[in-house]
């Protein structure tokens, strides 16, 4: 492969294959991502036609409750994914409010 530095060009083929599969991991995760975000979008103009606020504190506490918990099954860090969970949060009700404004 081109640009590769002489300790990849040695690396053995599970090496290989394991990034392969992360690299196909980290597209589902994006793919995943911008599915979640045209859902909350739909939810974003639901909410601007009800006049709905932006926000929902008891959801997102619960969420993120909920998600703590299902990172403790799966062996994730709980910190990490709440960290995850609350940034994706975060940019959901920025795109509320501007559907919002947008009117």
């Amino acid at each position: 492969m081109p640009n590769e530095s002489a300790t990849e060009q040695a690396a053995p083929e599970d090496l290989w294959r394991l990034r392969r599969s992360l690299d196909n991991i980290d597209t589902a995760l994006v793919a995943m991502l911008a599915e979640r975000f045209r859902v909350t979008r739909a939810v974003g103009q639901l909410k601007a036609r009800h006049r709905l606020d932006a926000v929902d504190v008891a959801r997102e506490e619960a969420k993120v409750a909920r998600l703590r918990e299902a990172a403790t099954r799966a062996g994730l860090d709980e910190d990490f994914a709440e960290e995850f969970i609350r940034r994706v949060m975060a940019e959901v009700v920025r795109q509320h409010r501007e559907i919002a404004q947008k009117g």
